[in-house]
Formats: C-alpha cells, sequence, structure tokens
C-alpha cells in the first residue's frame, strides 16, 4: 500500500477555481481500481493551504493515476495556482494494514 501526503499551497485569488478543480480530480480517482483513498483537505488556520491523502494499492496504481486524463488535465489546470511547488511526502502505513478497512464502502 502507497499511502502520500500531498501540501500545497494555492495562490489566495484562485482558492475557489483550484477547489472545483481538485473536486473533479477527486470524483475521477476515487473511481480508479487501484485508489484506496483519495481525501482532499483544508487547513482551518490558513486557508490557503491543503493536503491531499492519497492511498493506492501498489506503485503500479499511483503510476496509472498519474497518466489519467482527469490527473494531467488537473495538474496543467492547476500550475500557475500554486503559491510555491507542491510538495508529496511517503508514509508507511502502520494501522489499518488490511486493504479492506482503507475502502470507504466497507466502513
Amino acid at each position: 500500500m502507497i499511502v502520500n501526503l500531498v501540501y500545497v499551497s494555492v495562490k489566495k485569488d484562485f482558492l475557489d477555481a483550484f477547489i472545483e478543480a481538485s473536486i473533479e480530480n477527486h470524483k475521477n480517482t476515487i473511481r480508479e481500481h487501484g485508489n484506496l483513498r483519495f481525501d482532499i483537505l483544508r487547513d482551518n488556520e490558513d486557508p490557503s493551504r491543503f493536503i491531499f491523502f492519497e492511498a493506492f494499492k501498489n506503485e503500479q496504481a499511483v503510476a496509472d493515476h498519474k497518466m489519467t486524463p482527469h490527473y494531467l488535465k488537473w495538474r496543467d489546470t492547476v500550475a500557475d495556482w500554486m503559491a510555491q511547488p507542491r510538495k508529496g511526502v511517503k508514509h508507511t502505513v502502520i494501522a489499518p494494514v488490511e486493504e479492506k478497512q482503507w475502502l470507504t464502502d466497507s466502513i
């Protein structure tokens, strides 16, 4: 299982458009075969900062995601809206370890 936290800082003039584009990406990503979670979080203290919580079955699923039309559209659309380059940080899962526990329809 691959979990990435992607830290994003958005220019204030583009917040609404960024959220709209990101929700569209989210709706498509959660339909991908190898996706387990794709959550978008917004910082309460600084509403221009976001975290994308991404969980995929394996590295191939991550690679496949990065080739989808919806991801490529999102990436290209939001590129100039970033206040700084986004930063992805890989994490090791401690718990839950069973894949079925990551799927929202199993909760």
